[in-house]
């Protein structure tokens, strides 16, 4: 596995842990982190989605 992919991957289920506590606790842990909207926020959610068409990528990988 190269190195993109297990950095993608650690995003993916950081993201999908962070969706987790949102719908069970009603708790965003990235914004709790890095403040309500702020440029890092942003930078870190737009990161975790580009994971996750990369997860596509990687999904189809024979």
């Amino acid at each position: 596995m190269k190195v993109i992919d297990k950095i993608a991957l650690v995003l993916i289920i950081i993201g999908a842990i962070n969706w987790g506590l949102i719908g069970i606790f009603n708790f965003n842990l990235v914004e709790v982190i890095f403040g309500n909207m702020t440029i890092m926020t942003r930078i870190i959610y737009g990161l975790v989605g580009l994971s996750g068409l990369w997860g596509i990528k990687l999904l189809l990988d024979d």
